[in-house]
C-alpha cells in the first residue's frame, strides 16, 4: 500500500515538473510584440482623438483602447523621468496643467523624440491604453517617418 502512494506521488511530481517547464517556455518566455513594426489599426489627428475622448470617453474607449494607433500632431514637449521618455502633445490647459496626449516612447527609440524640437508636427504610433480624464495615454510609441 505504501509503495502505491509513493508511486502516485512520483507521477504527480513528474507531471508538476513538466507543467512548470511548459509554463516557462510558452507563457513566461513568450516574445513581446514589436510595436515599432506593427501596422496601425487607426490613423487619426491628435485633436480629433483627444476630442473624441473628452466628449464621450466610454464610446472612445470602446473604439480605440487596445489598438495600435498612429496620431499626427504638434509636439509641445518631451518629459524624461525614471528612465522613461514621454512625448507630450498638449491640446488644452486644465486645472492641473496641460491636457492632451502623452506617448511613452520605446526606450531604444526615445532619442528621436528627444531630438525633435517642440512645435514640430510628427506622427507617433503606439498602443492606446486609455484615458485618465486629462490625457489620452499611448504606450510603446515610436515616431513614424
Amino acid at each position: 500500500m505504501k509503495k502505491k502512494w509513493l508511486y502516485l506521488l512520483g507521477i504527480l511530481a513528474v507531471i508538476g515538473v513538466i507543467a512548470a517547464v511548459l509554463v516557462y517556455f510558452f507563457v513566461y518566455n513568450k516574445p513581446h510584440k514589436d510595436y515599432s513594426k506593427a501596422k496601425p489599426e487607426v490613423e487619426i489627428e491628435a485633436v480629433a482623438l483627444f476630442e473624441s475622448f473628452r466628449n464621450d470617453a466610454q464610446a472612445a474607449s470602446a473604439e480605440y483602447n487596445g489598438k495600435v494607433v498612429a496620431i499626427s500632431g504638434e509636439i509641445t514637449g518631451v518629459e524624461q523621468t525614471d528612465g522613461l521618455t514621454i512625448l507630450v502633445m498638449a491640446l488644452d490647459e486644465g486645472m492641473f496643467g496641460s491636457e492632451g496626449i502623452r506617448c511613452t516612447m520605446i526606450p531604444e527609440l526615445a532619442s528621436a523624440a528627444v531630438a525633435t524640437p517642440p512645435g514640430s508636427k510628427v506622427t507617433v504610433k503606439g498602443l492606446l491604453t486609455g484615458y485618465n480624464e486629462t490625457d489620452v495615454i499611448l504606450e510603446h510609441c515610436s515616431l513614424v517617418e
